[in-house]
């Protein structure tokens, strides 16, 4: 029976240690891929505390000296709603 607790709890303690991350695209244009990337990122507490942070395309773009955007994609984590990020990457030319 000892061991079934000390199963438990470890199943438990990961439980609430884990995270789930799922990317979505955005957007795509007609323009070519191109080399460069742009990426910007944001973190966010209890999902609404997000203190001066910006994960926009625009900034993923600026950040990635990229004038012609070919794609958009947003990847967003989460470690039990309590510490959300936000990542936006650009790519294009």
């Amino acid at each position: 029976m000892n061991k079934l607790k000390t199963l438990t709890l470890a199943m438990a303690g990961a439980a609430l240690l884990a995270s789930c991350s799922i990317a979505l695209p955005v957007a795509a244009t007609s323009n070519t891929i191109g080399s460069k990337t742009g990426t910007a990122k944001a973190t966010c507490y209890l999902q609404v505390l997000c203190f001066d942070q910006d994960a926009s395309i625009a900034t993923a773009a600026k950040n990635g000296g990229i004038t012609k955007i070919s794609t958009v994609d947003i990847t967003h984590g989460s470690i039990l709603g309590i510490v959300v990020t936000y990542t936006t990457t650009v790519t294009g030319e």
